[in-house]
C-alpha cells in the first residue's frame, strides 16, 4: 500500500551533497522515529522508508551522470526489492548492463557507491550484465532469490524485463529445487542456532522462528504460486484465513521489535542483547519496574517465534506434498484413531481432539510406543491447533486425560520425543496452568540462557540422554545411575515442575514442591511417590550449592548433606536431576571441573550413608590411610618412608585430610630437596579435580592469597577453589584450583608460562597490582547490590558469603579489603552464576581466632561499601 506520511523534503539534484544527504537521512531517521511512537503503524513506515531510499538513490544516480547511460539499470533486490525497510536495513541494490561497463562509467558508478557509503548508508552492491546475474543466480540460491525480489528503480525497462522472464522461468530455479533449497537453507541456519529459538539474546531475523522463517514461506510461494502475499496462501488453501492473519499479526510484531530496535542503534544490528532490551520494550509502551518491562517484551517475543515455528512446520510440511508430490507415502493404521503417514502420525478424524480431548494424549502415548515416528502430520497439527484454541478448561481436569497422562509420564521413552513435541506444540500449556504461566518467561541474568520453559524441557531431553551409550563419556556417573533408578517417572515429574513457580512470588522450589505434590495426588499417584516427587523439586538446588559452595571436604558438610538426601535412592535421582539442570541452563555451563565437585560429593554422600549418619568418619583414620597410599607412591620413586615422614612432620593434620595420596605426593617428590629461600610454585599438568592445580610453598608472606589473586585476574583465569594452609615452621602450603575463562583447565604452555610469572612475583613479594580491566558488555547491563553475610560454623575461623557482580578483579578487590583488615583467609569457594559472584571464605582475625561481632559489623560496612564502587 503506498503510504500518505509526509516525509522530510529530499535535496534537489543540483543541490545534493555529501552534507545535504547525511542531513536528510538524519532527518528521515528522526522523522520515522518520531512517527513510530505516536503510534503510525509499522508497515506504513517500513515502506515510507523503502519509497525514500527509491527517491535519494534515483537522485544521486541522476546527480553522478548515471541517468545518461541508458544501458545501465540500477534494481532495488532482496528486502529493499520487497519495498521493506526498517530504520537501519541493508540497502542492497543491482547495477545491471548488458555488456560490461566501460572504465569512464565505472569511476562513475564507483562515486556513486562511495557517496552511499559516506553518508553512512549500509549497501551492498553489484555490477553484473545480464547473462552473469543469470550464471551466478543458478550457482547461488541467495542471489536468486535476491533476483526474484528485484524491482526497477531507474533505467531500461526492456532490460529489465528480460531478467524478470529469465528468473521466472522454470529453466532457471525449478520450483521442486528451489524449495529444496530454501528448505535445507532454512535447516542450516536453524543449526547455526542449534535449533533454539528460546535463546535470551535473539536475533529478530535468522532466529528459528524468527522474520527469516515468515520469509522463507514466501519465497517458496513465490516460486510455485507466482506471489509471494501471505493472502495467496488463504487462496491455494494451504492457510486459513485466521491462520494467514495470524502469521500476519506475528511478522508485524516482530517488525515492531526490529524498527524500535533500529531506532536505538547506530548501525545495522537485528540482535536484541540485553543492553538493548530496556529502551526497545519502552518504545514499544511495556512498562513497569525494574526488568519488568523487558519480561513482557521477552515472553511476548518468545511466544511469538513458537507460533511461527509452527506455522512455518506445517506449511512446509504441506509444501513438500504439492511441489515435490510427495503424497504418496506409506500408510499404515496405528489404532481406530491413527494412522502412520511414512514417519509422521496423523489423525483418522479432522475432528478427533474436539471430540475426544484425552485422544491428543494418546498420540504421544504412540509416539512414545513407536520411534520410527519423528513427527506430525500437517493435517493433525492443524487440528491439534484448532483444538488448543477451543478448548474451555484444562486437559488435567478431564479425567480420561489424567489416566492417559500417567501412563505416559511411566512410559520409558516419554523424555524423548513425547515431552519434546508436548513442549513445542503448546500441549503442555493446554494440560495444565502452571506449565502455560512459564511459556516465555525470560530469566534477566547471564546465567539462565533460554526461557524457563525452554530450559525445562532440555533438563528432560539431558535426562533422557543417561540412557544413551554416548553420553557416558560426559556423564559416567548418571549414566551409571539412571538406569538402575526404581521410578524415572517421579524424576520426570520432578523436573517437569523444578522450576514451574519462576516469576511467582515467593521461593520457586517450595511453591514448585506444594504444586507437584498437588498434581500427583491428583494424578493418582501414592502419597509416598508425591512427596519424593516434592522433595525433588524442593531441594533440586541442593547438590549444587553444596558441591559448588561448601567445603565437601569437610566431614561436617557431608553429614549435614546426607541427612537431607537420607537415602541412596533420593541421592541417585538428585544426582541427575541436578546434573540436568546445570547441562540446561545453557550451553557453556558444565565443565569438569563441576562434574568432579558433583562426584566427590557424591560419593562422600553415599559412603555416609551406608556407614550410617550415626557412625562419624574416623579422621584420623583418613589421613592414616593417605599417607600410606603416598608414601607407596614417593617409594617408586626411590624414597624411602622414612625421608618421607621427615619431610611430613613440619605439616599438620589438615594438609592430608584435605588432599588426596596422589597430590600429597606430587607435593612431596618436588618440595624434597628444595630451597626454602626461593618459593616452590607447582602447576599441574593435567586436569585436577576437573581444573589445573597451582600449589605454592614458601615463607608466609602478607595476603599472598590476595597477591595470587591479582595476579591470576590479569591473567584471565578464574580461581574456584582454594586452600590456604601453613606448615609448622612458618610456610605456606597454598592450593588453588583455576579455570581459564572458558571453563577449562589450563594447556601445557599457558601452564608452564604462569608457574614461572607466579614464581617470579612471589620470589619478589611484590604489593597487589588492583589493575582494573574492562567489564564485559553484558555484566553492565545488570546492577546487584553487595551483600556480605555470616554463616553458621564451629571451631576458630569464620564463614562469609559474599554476593556481587562479577567484575573483572572482584576477588583481587575482596582479599584487599581482608588484607586491610590483617584478616587472613584459610579457604575459598568462587562460584559464578551468570553476572553474579557467590563466594565463600574461611577467614580469621589477625589472632587466629574467629570475628567478633564487632568485627563482623565493620568488615561488612567496610566490604559492601568497596564492591559497590
Amino acid at each position: 500500500m503506498e503510504t500518505t506520511l509526509a516525509a522530510p523534503p529530499l535535496p534537489c539534484v543540483e543541490e545534493i551533497s555529501l552534507k545535504s544527504s547525511k542531513r536528510y537521512l538524519d532527518e528521515l531517521q528522526e522523522y520515522l522515529a518520531d512517527q513510530f511512537n505516536q503510534g503510525v503503524h509499522v508497515v506504513e513506515l517500513v515502506q515510507l522508508r523503502s519509497q525514500q531510499m527509491d527517491l535519494l538513490l534515483n537522485c544521486l544516480w541522476k546527480h553522478f551522470g548515471l541517468a545518461d547511460h541508458p544501458e545501465l539499470s540500477l534494481l532495488a533486490v532482496g528486502g529493499y526489492g520487497r519495498g521493506e525497510l526498517h530504520p537501519r536495513s541493508d540497502i542492497d541494490i543491482l547495477i545491471l548492463t548488458r555488456e560490461q561497463v566501460k572504465s569512464a562509467i565505472a569511476d562513475k558508478i564507483s562515486a556513486f557507491i562511495t557517496l552511499l557509503w559516506d553518508i553512512r548508508l549500509d549497501v551492498g552492491q553489484s555490477v553484473r550484465t545480464l547473462k552473469e546475474c543469470l550464471e551466478l543466480g543458478l550457482e547461488d540460491i541467495t542471489i536468486a532469490t535476491n533476483l526474484q525480489e528485484s524491482r526497477l528503480l531507474f533505467g531500461d525497462k526492456a532490460l529489465y524485463q528480460e531478467l524478470c522472464m529469465a528468473v521466472c522461468a522454470d529453466s532457471f530455479w525449478p520450483s521442486e529445487a528451489f524449495f529444496r533449497a530454501k528448505k535445507d537453507e532454512q535447516l542450516s541456519r536453524h543449526r547455526q542456532y542449534k535449533g533454539n529459538a528460546y535463546s535470551l539474546e535473539p536475533d529478530i531475523k535468522a532466529n528459528p522462528g524468527g522474520l527469516r522463517d515468515i520469509q522463507t514461506i514466501c519465497w517458496v510461494a513465490g516460486r510455485h504460486f507466482g506471489s509471494s502475499d501471505l493472502d495467496e496462501l488463504t487462496k491455494q488453501n494451504f492457510l486459513t484465513l485466521a491462520e494467514c492473519r495470524e502469521l500476519q499479526d506475528c511478522r508485524d510484531f516482530l517488525w515492531r521489535v526490529r524498527f524500535a530496535l533500529h531506532i536505538h542503534l547506530p548501525k545495522s544490528d537485528d540482535r536484541l542483547l540485553f543492553d538493548r532490551q530496556l529502551a526497545v520494550a519502552q518504545s514499544l509502551g511495556y512498562s513497569g519496574e525494574h526488568n519488568a518491562p523487558v519480561e513482557r517484551l521477552m515472553k511476548h517475543f518468545f511466544q511469538t517465534v513458537r507460533r511461527i515455528s509452527e506455522l512455518n512446520e506445517m506449511l512446509l510440511q504441506l509444501f513438500d506434498e504439492a511441489i515435490l508430490g510427495n503424497t504418496a507415502m506409506d500408510v499404515q493404521p496405528v489404532d481406530e484413531n491413527f494412522m502412520l503417514r511414512g514417519n509422521l502420525i496423523d489423525s483418522a478424524n479432522g475432528q478427533l481432539f474436539l471430540q475426544q480431548p484425552e485422544q491428543i494424549l494418546v498420540m504421544f502415548l504412540h509416539i512414545a510406543d513407536n520411534p520410527k515416528i519423528t513427527g506430525i502430520y500437517s493435517a493433525t497439527l492443524r487440528q491439534l491447533r484448532e483444538a488448543r484454541r477451543r478448548l474451555t478448561h484444562w486437559l488435567q481436569d478431564i479425567p480420561e486425560c489424567r489416566r492417559y497422562f500417567r501412563r505416559l509420564i511411566k512410559h520409558p521413552n516419554v523424555t524423548g520425543l513425547p515431552l519434546t513435541l508436548m513442549h513445542r506444540y503448546g500441549v503442555l500449556s493446554t494440560y495444565f496452568p502452571a506449565w502455560s504461566r512459564i511459556v516465555g518467561q525470560m530469566q534477566f541474568d547471564l546465567f539462565h540462557a533460554f526461557t524457563v520453559d525452554e530450559h525445562t524441557h532440555r533438563l528432560i531431553n539431558k535426562i533422557h540422554s543417561f540412557n544413551d551409550e554416548k553420553t557416558k563419556e560426559v556423564h559416567p556417573l548418571c549414566c551409571q545411575v539412571y538406569p538402575r533408578l526404581e521410578r524415572p517417572d517421579l524424576l520426570a515429574l520432578a523436573a517437569i515442575f523444578h522450576d514451574i513457580a519462576k516469576g511467582r512470588k515467593g521461593d520457586h522450589s517450595t511453591l514448585g514442591a506444594v504444586d507437584a505434590e498437588e498434581f500427583c495426588l491428583a494424578h493418582g499417584f501414592s502419597k509416598p511417590s508425591a512427596r519424593t516427587v516434592a522433595w525433588l523439586v524442593k531441594h533440586h538446588l541442593l547438590m549444587s550449592v553444596t558441591a559448588q559452595r561448601r567445603d565437601i571436604y569437610d566431614p561436617e558438610v557431608i553429614t549435614e548433606f546426607a541427612k537431607v538426601v537420607r537415602d541412596q535412592r533420593h541421592l541417585d535421582m538428585l544426582l541427575c536431576l541436578t546434573v540436568a539442570d546445570i547441562c540446561a541452563t545453557n550451553d557453556d555451563t558444565w565443565n569438569s571441573w563441576k562434574r568432579t565437585l558433583l562426584s566427590e560429593l557424591y560419593n562422600s554422600t553415599q559412603k555416609a550413608l551406608r556407614r550410617g549418619l550415626e557412625n562419624p568418619v574416623d579422621i584420623r583414620g583418613v589421613i592414616r590411610d593417605k599417607q600410606k597410599k603416598a608414601i607407596q607412591q614417593l617409594e617408586l620413586k626411590g624414597y624411602s618412608e622414612e625421608q618421607v615422614r621427615g619431610l611430613w612432620q613440619r605439616f599438620r593434620a589438615d594438609y592430608f585430610l584435605r588432599h588426596t595420596p596422589q597430590q600429597i605426593a606430587w607435593h612431596s617428590d618436588h618440595l624434597w630437596g628444595h630451597s626454602e629461600d626461593q618459593p616452590l610454585v607447582l602447576v599441574s599438568r593435567r586436569a585436577t579435580r576437573g581444573g589445573t592445580e597451582i600449589f605454592i610453598h614458601c615463607q608466609d608472606i602478607p595476603h599472598l592469597f590476595a597477591s595470587v589473586a591479582a595476579e591470576l585476574d590479569q591473567k584471565n583465569l578464574n580461581i574456584h577453589d582454594a586452600q590456604i594452609m601453613s606448615s609448622r615452621d612458618g610456610f605456606v602450603l597454598d592450593t588453588f584450583v583455576v579455570l581459564d575463562h572458558e571453563g577449562e583447565p589450563l594447556s601445557l604452555e599457558r601452564g608452564i608460562l604462569l608457574q614461572q610469572t607466579l614464581a617470579e612475583k612471589l620470589h619478589v613479594a611484590a604489593p597487589i597490582d588492583l589493575k582494573q580491566r574492562r567489564v564485559p558488555r553484558q555484566v553492565q547491563q545488570f546492577s546487584i547490590a553487595p551483600r556480605v553475610e555470616f554463616l553458621p560454623t564451629k571451631g576458630n575461623r569464620t564463614l562469609i558469603e559474599v554476593v556481587a557482580l562479577d567484575k573483572p578483579g572482584l576477588l583481587a578487590k575482596i582479599s584487599a579489603v581482608f588484607q586491610s583488615f590483617n584478616y587472613t583467609i584459610h579457604a575459598a569457594k568462587v562460584t559464578t552464576i551468570g553476572e553474579k559472584a557467590e563466594d565463600f571464605f574461611s577467614i580469621s582475625n589477625c589472632e587466629r581466632e574467629k570475628l567478633s561481632p564487632e568485627q563482623k559489623q565493620q568488615l561488612k560496612s567496610i566490604l559492601e561499601q568497596a564492591l559497590k564502587q
